[in-house]
């Protein structure tokens, strides 16, 4: 990526890398935002073994196949192992991060150095997560979901939707509220 002239940035394949468990609004948000940066950009579902995620890898696949079908040039899959080599497969120049706080670019810069060693013609894009959703994190929204608390708005209605199916939780009935507010 190079000295690429800034018109050829659309030629570029990117891949934005994640867990997605599950897809929130500010993952749509970056993928439709990268979508119109690079020319191919490919949502990668990292494959953790180590991890124990509420959602399964197929599941998140579908969720996320879903909620990009009207981007052209945006392209599920999943991956395992280095990025960088998952770079090499794909031909991709660039991986696209969101970062949210400071915290979140300390740990992403690392990794961003840690690639351009292993693999110095990758280059990472951070871009900062739009004010709306600069608060929200799949985990935040797992642990408010697993409480009964509201994600609307947190994540795209298919998702809030699977939430409430995974979980097995739903609003709770309007006579329980009003009785909890008359305490």
């Amino acid at each position: 990526m190079r000295g690429t002239p800034r018109g050829q940035l659309k030629q570029v394949v990117a891949i934005y890398p994640g867990s997605f468990d599950p897809p929130t609004n500010g993952h749509l948000d970056l993928i439709e935002r990268g979508s119109k940066l690079f020319g191919k950009l490919i949502v990668a579902i990292l494959r953790n073994p180590e991890k124990d995620p509420l959602f399964s890898l197929d599941e998140r696949l579908a969720m996320l196949d879903q909620l990009t079908r009207r981007f052209d040039n945006v392209r599920v899959t999943t991956f395992g192992g280095l990025l960088v080599d998952f770079a090499r497969q794909v031909n991709a120049h660039a991986v696209l991060r969101g970062i949210r706080a400071i915290s979140d670019y300390e740990y992403e810069l690392q990794m961003a150095l840690m690639n351009r060693k292993l693999e110095p013609e990758v280059e990472t894009v951070f871009l900062p997560a739009a004010e709306v959703y600069s608060y929200i994190s799949s985990r935040i929204v797992k642990d408010v979901a697993r409480l009964g608390g509201q994600v609307h708005g947190l994540v795209p209605p298919l998702v809030e939707k699977e939430l409430r199916l995974k979980l097995q939780v739903g609003e709770a009935p309007r006579s329980r509220r009003t009785k909890a507010r008359n305490k």
